[in-house]
């Protein structure tokens, strides 16, 4: 197997601005209701970041924000798109609820076939495409039968993944797709983020992936976006960042701070349209 950038394919987007963004509720360990957010600057590093895809020649559509929805800025956790198909989001906590009918009437208003989830299912929050896998995640968030319900929508074989520390609730926020390339998968992970036979499962898996520091990891560096050569990530990942270099790929720092205190950064902000 090689480990080496294979090259930037062009990719479609969906995002929503953060207009009605603050941390108004806890329901992970990186809210705080008593920490100051700023909304003003949450759209201005998240506009940041849309205009980084744009410059890379990446297609963004965007969702309007829907007031009293503060987390619709985390548009990943939305839904699943895959082969055009659209798995819509069921959220765990009742703060978030609204947000899975949204993202999924977006998507049935542009003539996408969406499915209405049965089971507890926080999009690419916990479902990442890789080559012809979905890794899906569960412990915190997501119910491993949803892991069940996407195999039998999508078609694809869909691995279970346990999450055991609270802090990586999402599996994009413990795992980053670096190439979705079927002949040439790569990931990055933070093993402690993981049970010991999701581990295991992992190395059988992607026994060339990239190993996160706690470093990488405490600052929610794994929450990356990747078209395959240019990899977007947060400042804080100097120690992914440098190993990414080492294989080719070009990293590009962008600050998401603010979205940081909701617990989201890049990729939670970027939800990918696979058609």
């Amino acid at each position: 197997m090689t480990t080496h950038a294979p090259g930037a394919t062009a990719r479609r987007y969906l995002m929503c601005e953060p207009t009605f963004y603050t941390v108004s509720y806890e329901i992970n360990p990186w809210m705080h209701k008593d920490q100051p957010t700023e909304t003003a600057l949450a759209v201005q590093q998240w506009r940041r970041l849309r205009d980084t895809y744009l410059d890379l020649g990446h297609t963004v559509e965007r969702i309007d924000p829907i007031p009293g929805l503060p987390d619709m800025v985390y548009a990943a956790n939305g839904a699943t798109v895959v082969d055009g198909i659209v798995y819509s989001a069921r959220f765990r906590y009742p703060e978030r609820q609204p947000e899975g009918p949204a993202y999924q009437k977006w998507f049935a208003d542009r003539g996408f076939v969406t499915h209405t989830a049965a089971r507890i299912n926080e999009g690419e929050g916990d479902m990442l495409v890789v080559g012809r896998l979905v890794l899906a995640g569960t412990g915190f968030r997501t119910e491993r039968s949803a892991h069940a319900e996407a195999q039998e929508l999508f078609g694809h074989p869909v691995i279970s993944l346990e999450l055991v520390d609270p802090h990586y609730y999402h599996l994009d926020t413990a795992l980053a797709v670096i190439s979705s390339d079927p002949a040439d998968p790569q990931v990055a992970y933070y093993p402690a983020a993981f049970s010991a036979g999701s581990r295991a499962v992992l190395e059988q898996l992607f026994p060339d992936a990239l190993l996160a520091t706690e470093r990488d990891a405490q600052a929610l560096g794994l929450n990356i976006v990747s078209d395959g050569q240019h990899v977007v990530h947060a400042p804080g990942a100097v120690d992914l960042a440098a190993k990414l270099r080492e294989r080719g790929y070009d990293t590009i720092a962008v600050d998401t701070s603010e979205l940081l205190k909701g617990g989201g950064g890049a990729k939670c902000c970027t939800l990918e349209i696979r058609s």
